[in-house]
């Protein structure tokens, strides 16, 4: 997904859970059944500031509430999968119990969680799916689902538009099976609506800036042509953005997902057409709930089954701008106007309520 894109919605996940190092006898701050020991948290970047500024803080804070014996060992990867492996292998080292983990690499994720589960070690993906191996539960939105409903916002704007031409796709990196998952829905969604697909793009690393560079040459090549983009995050439909603007050509419609917020402020001021709120709070701690199951010796139950693991997938919401101001604000939103509504944004925000 992922896949990326900071969620700015307390409440993206893309990770891998390994809890370990728990052993029974010491009893949690917040009561729970005793159980205590240490939960490994591995993230695969920083270029979503999300994983540090959401999903870790969230993920640690829940962890604490359930079990105050318990210890969470926190490392980002940064987009290495090498680092990944040596960070994993390094708290099965310190006895960790569960490692949830949103692998950098779904494929190579795979030796991961082979090695934990040698050494009775729990694994919880989180937000990225590991199809190579059978983790011990998942964690995630829907990514087929997202695909979906970025893919279907679209095609229904440019259908009450009476728009023409054809439609770009940008996908997110091709070593992470959630942007597959993405890709397809995506493709479910566009391949009948009568909108041809001019053509599409496998983001290395999830990288904006591979996306614009590559936005650039089709707008370039499908001059005039262009009725919308489906971008796969907000990362690259931000990248997309820079580019029609860079060729000084009005922006199409642009999806996203991740409700960052500077794509919600891109949503909110027109340049961008959609993005999907997943509540990092949402995902962050059922993996925590999930992790302390395992801690405890009382596996999750499963909610559905993806890639022959037992999982818990939650449905995400389209934002745009009919529905931004309700979904993203007021008393129970993960934004402030404060943070979102500064100096260009003003009028904007003003015009759509949001105060």
């Amino acid at each position: 997904m992922p896949k990326a894109s900071l969620q700015v919605m307390v409440g993206g996940l893309a990770a891998l859970a390994v809890v370990a190092g728990c052993s029974a006898g010491t009893s949690g701050a917040s009561g729970g059944s005793g159980a205590a020991g240490k939960i490994g948290f591995l993230m695969p970047d920083i270029a979503s500031t999300r994983y540090e500024l959401f999903d870790a803080p969230l993920f640690k804070a829940k962890v604490t509430q359930l079990c105050g014996g318990c210890e969470v060992l926190y490392q980002n990867a940064n987009a290495d999968a090498a680092k990944q492996q040596q960070q994993a292998n390094s708290m099965l080292a310190q006895g960790v119990k569960v490692i949830v983990i949103d692998p950098v690499d779904s494929a190579a994720a795979a030796t991961i969680v082979k090695a934990a589960q040698s050494q009775n070690v729990k694994v919880i993906a989180y937000d990225r799916p590991i199809p190579a191996a059978k983790a011990d539960y998942y964690v995630s939105f829907d990514n087929e689902k997202i695909g979906a409903l970025i893919g279907q916002s679209l095609v229904a704007h440019l259908k009450k538009t009476n728009a023409t031409g054809g439609i770009l796709q940008v996908n997110g990196s091709p070593t992470d099976a959630a942007a597959g998952l993405i890709k397809k829905g995506v493709h479910s969604a566009i391949d009948s609506s009568g909108f041809p697909l001019l053509a599409e793009f496998d983001t290395p690393g999830w990288q904006p800036s591979k996306a614009q560079e590559w936005a650039s040459g089709q707008i370039t090549q499908f001059s005039g042509r262009v009725a919308g983009v489906v971008a796969a995050n907000d990362g690259t439909g931000g990248g997309v953005v820079a580019a029609f603007k860079a060729a000084n050509v009005p922006v199409p419609p642009v999806t996203g997902n991740d409700a960052e917020l500077a794509a919600i402020q891109r949503v909110i001021s027109g340049d961008q057409y959609n993005t999907i709120s997943k509540p990092i709070k949402t995902v962050a701690e059922a993996a925590a709930e999930d992790a302390y199951a395992f801690v405890k010796g009382a596996p999750p139950a499963a909610k559905d089954t993806l890639f022959d693991t037992p999982s818990q997938l939650f449905v995400p919401t389209v934002v745009t701008k009919e529905n931004v101001a309700a979904t993203m604000f007021g008393a129970d939103g993960p934004l402030k106007a404060a943070e979102v509504c500064a100096g260009t944004y003003q009028a904007a925000c003003a015009q759509l309520g949001i105060k």
